[in-house]
């Protein structure tokens, strides 16, 4: 008779998340996991095949709670979509720096694809949905604009600024408008 789950797929991705939010994605192990959860490492390993596994759904929950932060932001229509988006960004390293550090902090030189990619269209259309910037203008603007957003995000995430939040707002506002203008000429 196969072994019966004590502990569900589901409280133990709570742990590693719980984990991975205090110490980043390097004190993720199963052995620090099955600690977590109360239980030795064999129900971990009955709902995933390995480690590799479990990071896997672990990282498709950060997306999500990720893609939340967006969402929140967007709604709360505080800011244009494209601001708000750049807002979130920012907000996702400030207050999950753990979580921002995996994403968008790691080193991607050997992954084929990743899920963060098709983010970059969407950016690029709200670009062209409200202001009617076009083509590779639109691609250039939301490139240097991700740039500066995520040198903000990055000193947020490692604690190096804590600023005001109208601060940041204003800054990625006279950030937008420059370079917007910059590359119109």
């Amino acid at each position: 008779m196969p072994a019966k789950k004590v502990v569900s797929k589901e409280s133990i991705i709570e742990a590693a998340l719980g984990i991975v939010r205090k110490e980043g994605i390097e004190g993720l192990n199963m052995r620090t996991l099955a600690k977590a959860c109360n239980c030795s490492t064999q129900p971990i390993y009955l709902s995933f095949n390995g480690a590799d596994e479990l990071k896997s759904e672990v990282k498709k929950r950060i997306i999500e709670i990720y893609r939340d932060y967006r969402k929140r932001e967007i709604a709360l229509n505080a800011y244009p979509e494209f601001k708000a988006v750049g807002m979130s960004y920012i907000r996702f390293a400030k207050e999950e720096s753990q979580f921002f550090k995996y994403l968008f902090m790691r080193n991607r030189s050997e992954e084929k694809y990743d899920e963060m990619e098709s983010e970059f269209q969407t950016e690029t259309s709200v670009l062209t949905n409200l202001y009617n910037i076009k083509g590779n203008l639109a691609n250039q603007l939301h490139i240097h604009m991700w740039v500066w957003v995520h040198g903000i995000a990055t000193m947020y995430a490692t604690g190096y600024l804590n600023w005001e939040w109208q601060t940041v707002s204003d800054m990625l506002t006279d950030a937008f408008m420059g370079i917007k203008s910059h590359l119109e000429k």
